[in-house]
This record gives C-alpha cells, sequence and structure tokens, in this order.
C-alpha cells in the first residue's frame, strides 16, 4: 500500500487505481530519465507520487499518461514539472542550532587547515550557502575558503547565484541568525531594494554554483566538509547508500560530513567510517585511521 496519506485516506480512490497510477508515475520517471537525464527513480515514492499528483490536478490532466505524453514533447512544461518534483524547501540559518554547533565544534579544526573546500550538495536556492559564507567571514575563514553549491535544478541555481530573497522572509532570517551565533546584524550582509533584499557581492566570491545530480553523477571533488542536509529524506535506501558512497569519496580523512537533523548514517553501508561529533545536529567526521576489526 502506498505510504501517502492524501491517498489513504481516499475512499474513492481504490486499490488497483492506485496500483495503475503508481506503474503509470513509474513510466513517468522513466521517461524523464531516458529523454531529459533527471534521474527521480530512486526518489521517496510517497514524496514523488504527491508531488506528480498536484501538477496533474493544477494542469487538468486526467490520468499520469496524459501528463507524462505532454513532458514528452514539450520541454517547457516538463521544466514546469521539475519545479515541483524538485525539492526547494530552505531559509537562512534553518536549524539555528546547527549552524552555533558548527560554529563552535568544526571551526576550531577548519582553522588549523591552510585551505577549506566545502560542498553544499542541494543548495536550492542558496540561503544556506550564503548563510555558511557569512559564518566563515565572521570566523576569519572566508578569505582561504571555496565554497562549492550545487544543485539538480538549474533554476533555482540562477536564483542562488542572484541571492535576493523577499524582506519578509529576511526578518526571521535574522531572527535564526542571532541564534546561531551570529556576532553581527544580518543586515550588515544584504542591501534592501523596495520588497527585497540583495545578498552583498562581496559574499559571492568564493562561491561557486553548479549543477550535480547525487542520483546519477560522480565526485565533485576533495572537500573538507559536505553539508547535506534534508536532502536524503527523499531518497530510497538504494540511492541514499550511492549518495554515501559519494560522500566517502569525496571526504578527505579528517573532514566533515553533516546531514539533517532527521538524516542518519543507517543506511550508509560503512557507519564505522565516521565518528559522531555531534549527534543531535547530525555533524560526523571521516576517521584519519580506520579502527580494526
Amino acid at each position: 500500500m502506498n505510504g501517502d496519506p492524501a491517498v489513504a485516506t481516499d475512499p474513492s480512490i481504490s486499490d488497483d487505481q492506485v496500483h495503475l497510477e503508481d506503474i503509470e508515475i513509474r513510466l513517468l520517471l522513466e521517461a524523464i530519465y531516458q529523454l531529459y537525464g533527471y534521474d527521480f527513480r530512486s526518489y521517496s515514492q510517497a514524496s514523488i507520487r504527491r508531488r506528480v499528483m498536484h501538477r496533474l490536478t493544477m494542469s487538468g490532466f486526467a490520468t499520469v499518461m496524459q501528463m507524462t505524453d505532454r513532458v514528452l514533447r514539450d520541454r517547457q512544461f516538463f521544466v514546469t514539472l521539475l519545479n515541483d518534483l524538485t525539492v526547494n524547501v530552505t531559509e537562512m540559518y534553518r536549524d539555528p542550532e546547527f549552524y552555533k554547533a558548527f560554529r563552535e565544534e568544526v571551526v576550531p579544526v577548519l582553522k588549523t587547515f591552510p585551505f577549506i573546500k566545502i560542498w553544499h550538495a542541494g543548495c536550492a536556492t542558496g540561503e544556506e550557502i550564503y548563510s555558511m559564507a557569512i559564518l566563515l567571514e565572521e570566523e576569519g575563514l572566508y578569505d582561504r575558503a571555496m565554497l562549492y553549491a550545487t544543485d539538480i535544478d538549474k533554476n533555482v541555481l540562477a536564483a542562488a547565484r542572484k541571492g535576493i530573497y523577499p524582506i519578509h522572509a529576511f526578518k526571521q532570517y535574522a531572527d535564526n541568525y542571532r541564534r546561531a551565533g551570529g556576532r553581527r546584524s544580518l543586515s550588515d550582509y544584504a542591501t534592501a531594494r523596495y520588497d527585497s533584499v540583495i545578498m552583498e557581492q562581496c559574499l559571492k566570491r568564493n562561491i561557486v554554483f553548479a549543477d550535480h545530480d547525487l542520483a546519477t553523477d560522480q565526485v565533485f571533488g576533495e572537500m573538507h566538509v559536505i553539508l547535506c542536509r534534508n536532502v536524503l529524506i527523499y531518497f530510497d535506501r538504494t540511492l541514499q547508500q550511492r549518495v554515501f558512497r559519494l560522500f566517502g569519496e569525496s571526504l578527505d580523512l579528517g573532514g566533515f560530513l553533516c546531514l539533517g537533523t532527521k538524516e542518519s548514517l543507517r543506511f550508509c553501508g560503512d557507519e564505522d567510517a565516521f565518528e559522531v561529533v555531534n549527534k543531535a545536529m547530525r555533524i560526523f567526521r571521516k576517521r584519519q585511521l580506520r579502527h580494526n576489526a
């Protein structure tokens, strides 16, 4: 039985219809992969179903197969669906306690490195990569750091490069910043323009934005820190294992892996390769020497 609560509680939808729709969704995802190269086939079934059915309803299709036909023939419609399928929920200093823990427990180690490379996998519209840039600036590390911000969605990457956010959201970000241990005022790092704020250009000087698909692409580089927060929860176990292998190959010995608070190393296949730095905030460090069994 599908885990989507919207399906489970609707008595008008039969089990046979749900089963048929699940087949159609798998065919849709295969079509997207074959034609456009985006691989959602190993994403959480409940999450994908919810997003596909939302687009089906919003666009007035009777069946998923009708929508698949449109996807195959209309790239602009595919882009619309892609925006539905990609996960872009984010905010500056999301989970302030994480950034406070990073400042207190990771930064002292990073200060011993001559140069720092940080990969933010699944950066969405960029709020969290700018959060990290500000943190590093305040700790005197930004000038010897390079940040790589990647996402599957080119549209959100374009938004991240611009660094323009609604002013009403920025007020919440300012509160998060204070709770995360910020040392100045968040407004020092942005300029207000009408109903928006624009992140200062100096914060972008050491950020590289690039498209990267965790489901299909290979090692992005040799990193000292990898942040992939609140992304893995949307992947099935097989894809999680693949991503953990990718991160393991990308991390330097002694490098840090930061996950979302609802994520863990449970399916990484090699938990012993990491030591726990902060269990609550899901901060781990790749062991420099392996323990013998």
